[in-house]
C-alpha cells in the first residue's frame, strides 16, 4: 500500500518538550511533501495555535490541512478555506461553567488570537497558552465573554479530581456533546460526535482518498480514535499505554524524531 496522507498530532508527537519541531523532522516532512505526501496537523489546539507550525512546515505550498479543536474545524491551508465546522450548543454553556466553578477548576475558550478565562494566571491556563503560543486574558464573567460561536471549551485542573468530574459530565451530557481528556489535566468539551477520526473521514471524502491510504501518528487519549481509524496507526514511544496497545506500530519518542522515523520507514 502506498500511503498518501500523513496525519500528525502536535504536542508529544510532532513537537519535542520545548514545543518545537526539530530541524531533522522539519526537513524530512518538507521532503515528503515535495514527493507528493499531504500532511494534516490534527490537534485539540485552536486554529491560531496550529498556524505557526503549519507555516513552518510550508503546508500552504503543498496542499496541507489543519484539523483544529479535535476535529471541530478543518481548514485547507493553501486556500485558507474553512472546509468543515461544528460548534457547541450555547444552551450548555452555563452547565459547563458551573461544573468548573463548583469543583474549583477553570474553564477557558478561545476568542480570535486570545485564550479567555476568569483566571489567566492559573498554571494550567498558562500551560495552554504556552502550548498554543497565544496570549491569555482574564475576563470578569466567562459566560458574558463567550457571546460568539465556540468550537471547544476546556476545563483545566489537577488530574485526579478532574477524572471524577469527567465521569459525571459524560453521564450528564450523553448524547449532547463529547467530554474527554486530551491530557490528564485537560478536559475537552466539544460538540457531539466530534473527534479526530470522524473529521478525518469527512476530509478523506473531500479528497477522494480512503483510510487505507492514511497514516496517523499520536500519543494522547484524543489520538486513539484516529490511530484506530487509519490504515496505519502509529503511537509514539512516549504515548499513553492505551494508545500503544491499539497502534499498529510504535515509533521513537518525540525527543528522538519519532515522526521523521515514521516518514523514513513508510513513505520512502
Amino acid at each position: 500500500m502506498k500511503y498518501k496522507l500523513l496525519v500528525l498530532d502536535l504536542d508529544g508527537t510532532l513537537t519535542n518538550q520545548k514545543k518545537e519541531i526539530t530541524p531533522h523532522t522539519r526537513e524530512t516532512l518538507i521532503r515528503a511533501q515535495e514527493k507528493g505526501v499531504r500532511i494534516v496537523l490534527a490537534s485539540g489546539r485552536p486554529t491560531y495555535g496550529i498556524a505557526p507550525l503549519a507555516e513552518e512546515l510550508r503546508l500552504g505550498d503543498f496542499e496541507g490541512y489543519i484539523l483544529s479543536y479535535n476535529g471541530g474545524q478543518i481548514i485547507d491551508w493553501t486556500t485558507k478555506e474553512l472546509m468543515y465546522e461544528n460548534e457547541l450548543d450555547p444552551e450548555v454553556y452555563p452547565y459547563l461553567h458551573e461544573c468548573a466553578r463548583k469543583n474549583g477548576f477553570i474553564i477557558l475558550s478561545y476568542k480570535d488570537e486570545y485564550i479567555v478565562s476568569e483566571d489567566a494566571g492559573d498554571p494550567y491556563v498558562q500551560h495552554e497558552a504556552f502550548l498554543n503560543k497565544m496570549p491569555s486574558i482574564t475576563v470578569p464573567d466567562f459566560l458574558e465573554a463567550i457571546n460568539f460561536p465556540v468550537p471547544k471549551c476546556l476545563i483545566v485542573g489537577k488530574p485526579k479530581p478532574l477524572a471524577v468530574l469527567e465521569r459525571k459530565m459524560k453521564q450528564d451530557l450523553e448524547g449532547r456533546m463529547n467530554v474527554f481528556r486530551s491530557e490528564p489535566f485537560f478536559l475537552e468539551l466539544v460538540p457531539n460526535g466530534i473527534d479526530k477520526a470522524r473529521s478525518l473521514s469527512v476530509l478523506l471524502d473531500k479528497l477522494g482518498m480512503t483510510r487505507e491510504e492514511m497514516v496517523a501518528v499520536g500519543d494522547g487519549f484524543n489520538d486513539l480514535s484516529m490511530i484506530q481509524f487509519a490504515g496505519l496507526g502509529v503511537a509514539m514511544a512516549n504515548a499513553q499505554e492505551v494508545v500503544k496497545q491499539h497502534a499498529d506500530y510504535i515509533t521513537l519518542s518525540n525527543e528522538e524524531d519519532g515522526v521523521a522515523a515514521v516518514v523514513e520507514r513508510f513513505f520512502s
